[in-house]
């Protein structure tokens, strides 16, 4: 026969998110001119006395000593600490209300200002052990009933002992204290809270480390906001992407790794083992084996536009969804786009070299305005599409060259085919995606039909131009002026090397793979990014995948979803619901979408059902991944 559960919880720092002393402090020292120094103090002596440096009944006397508080101040004190709730407290009342009898908080803190707050949550007042203050006539807190057992050094586990709970005890708290209990064989296990606060030598003592109540329940396989501990997802983010990306990631409650620079196929293949979440920009390239190396892989967010880099059939077969920065960064694109266009029109990187060199050469020579010319765009895309706009605002005559038939915006007109567009255009600018049928789109015979003294932009991809044949038209003086932001081969990080043949060459730009790097674009693709990201692992969305069928659910609630990703054959839809039926599973909602690799498929259902369906679901014919979520 299964033993009952008790639960013994910690209040400071574990229920909520502060020691209510400090925050008492503030309170009652506001009006003290040495408020900072009374309170860093008793910090100090609570630190101490969570870690065991200090006995408790000493921390206690001398933190009260210092507070100077009255009763009055505890109605404020229990409206902050009501706020500073602990955020995996706050969504699991689920837990707190079912197991209510086998609850208890238990404290070196105040019944004064706990109880008010644990009881909104479920907790009964009859579970709250913890001390009392002592008041004078005129409501000043002067002390604490020393005749109660948490007054007293090794008070909770004298405490628990005196509960003689018949069963098993598992302790959740954050300071030393709370593993005395464990230390007197009190308990079965002994769980290190981290959410708010992290003491390593209390985790050096514990059975587990649990950053968060979901992950404590997660163990103890217990009712639970979340179907799986945000904690336990790890996300390895690459190549300097936006802080506030990291920061999106850490507030999510993923483990987040960052590394500077990008990584070779082999260090890649060996950093995502356990990676649930990959952020990666241009320059990491994710293979087949990096792919196959990721046994936890949910997600790779792109944090650019272009996903050519990441072997998008693999992911999709190994159930993983990925994400790009369509939209985020185009303007940016754009605008240095029509920078270097007005730039190099005029021959100023050439100008500007000599002037640091002492040389004044005030000359119209090689100089021309931009309007009345000819601007031809290859890939009339989302970053096409917009220069064509802004061109035109500025004088210029734009054509177009796409694969596919877009529709015109402005004045700008479509070429039948790419010679039209080079020999035609006095400026030419490449916006297409990095697919390998594109590889060398501009070589030697491309530039032979292009106008004497062109004006030739990259700012796409470093294999969509020979850059051999580049280099011998500019020394022959076929193009007047160029500027190259990507290249073939491309440094991993700010520490490597950068060589081109290029480097030196008359009215050159070189920039180093910078067209979206502007700070409203990176804030914006930080953003971006993990929103969807973080939108398919807590609700199985899919919208603006790169690779998966695009699905917008609802949201979930009071219900669990199933999320079935198998390989795209026929009958397999059947099968799945031939399982819920033999389990007397209800749906709720189903939705599926298909492509030609994988079917998608999302369940909703009632919460009441046996393990055995999730292991039946999971052995259905193609099943690539099957994932619960509540």
């Amino acid at each position: 026969m299964e033993q009952t559960k008790y639960f013994i919880i910690d209040f400071d720092s574990t229920f909520t998110q502060v020691e209510a002393l400090d925050v008492l402090a503030e309170i009652s020292l506001k009006d003290n001119k040495n408020q900072a120094k009374a309170i860093d103090e008793i910090k100090s002596i609570t630190d101490q006395g969570m870690e065991g440096g200090m006995s408790f009944r000493e921390s206690l006397k001398r933190r009260i000593d210092i507070l100077q508080a009255n009763k009055n101040h505890l109605p404020e004190l229990v409206d902050r600490l009501g706020s500073l709730v602990s955020p995996s407290f706050k969504r699991n009342t689920e837990f707190i209300n079912k197991y209510t009898d086998q609850i208890f908080i238990v404290s070196n803190g105040f019944k004064d200002f706990i109880v008010p707050i644990v009881m909104k949550f479920g907790i009964l007042e009859e579970n709250v052990f913890a001390n009392e203050f002592s008041y004078d006539a005129d409501g000043v807190i002067i002390g604490f009933d020393e005749n109660n057992l948490l007054s007293e050094n090794n008070g909770k586990p004298n405490l628990i002992k005196s509960l003689k709970l018949d069963g098993e005890v598992f302790v959740l708290g954050d300071g030393f204290t709370d593993f005395e209990i464990k230390k007197a064989g009190l308990a079965h296990k002994f769980y290190a809270f981290t959410e708010n606060v992290r003491r390593e030598k209390i985790l050096n003592e514990a059975d587990h480390e649990a950053p968060s109540l979901d992950e404590f329940l997660f163990t103890q396989k217990l009712e639970r906001a979340h179907s799986y501990p945000k904690n336990r997802i790890k996300a390895l983010v690459l190549e300097n992407i936006h802080e506030g990306a990291v920061k999106r990631l850490k507030d999510e409650g993923y483990q987040v790794e960052v590394y500077s620079g990008g990584m070779t196929e082999d260090e890649l293949a060996e950093a995502v083992k356990d990676v649930s979440v990959l952020c990666i920009r241009s320059k990491t390239i994710v293979t087949d084996k990096v792919i196959a190396n990721a046994k936890r892989l949910l997600a790779i967010g792109a944090f650019c536009i272009g996903t050519n880099q990441i072997d998008l059939s693999s992911a999709l077969k190994k159930g993983v969804a990925v994400f790009n920065a369509p939209f985020s960064n185009t303007r940016s694109v754009v605008e240095l786009a029509l920078a270097e266009i007005i730039i190099l029109m005029r021959n100023l990187p050439d100008k500007m070299y000599q002037m640091h060199q002492g040389k004044w050469n005030k000359s119209a020579v090689g100089s021309f305005e931009i309007r009345g010319k000819t601007l031809g765009i290859i890939g009339y895309g989302k970053i096409g599409s917009q220069l064509s706009v802004l061109a035109e605002s500025v004088g210029l005559n734009v054509q177009y060259y796409d694969l596919e038939e877009k529709l015109a915006l402005g004045n700008a007109t479509p070429c039948q085919n790419l010679d039209q567009l080079l020999k035609t255009s006095d400026i030419i600018s490449i916006h297409v995606d990095g697919r390998e049928d594109n590889e060398h789109m501009i070589k030697s015979k491309e530039f032979e039909i292009m106008k004497d003294g062109v004006v030739f932009i990259n700012l796409s991809r470093g294999h969509i131009v020979d850059i051999d044949a580049l280099v011998a038209n500019i020394q022959n003086g076929k193009i007047h002026g160029t500027s190259i932001d990507v290249f073939p081969e491309e440094p991993l990080s700010n520490d490597h090397p950068f060589k081109s043949p290029l480097m030196g060459l008359k009215n050159t730009i070189l920039t180093p793979h910078v067209g979206g790097s502007t700070r409203e674009a990176q804030e914006n693709i930080a953003d971006f990014v993990p929103s969807k990201i973080i939108e398919y692992i807590n609700t199985g969305s899919t919208t603006n995948s790169v690779n998966f069928p695009n699905i917008t659910l609802p949201g979930l609630s009071r219900a669990h979803r199933f999320i079935h990703i198998h390989k795209n054959e026929p009958g397999v839809l059947a099968e799945i619901n031939n399982v819920l039926a033999k389990h007397n599973i209800n749906i709720g909602g189903q939705y599926l979408k298909t492509n030609d690799i994988i079917g998608y498929v999302i369940t909703d259902i009632d919460k009441n059902y046996k393990e055995e369906a999730i292991k039946d679901l999971k052995r259905v014919r193609g099943t690539l991944r099957f994932r619960v979520l509540y």
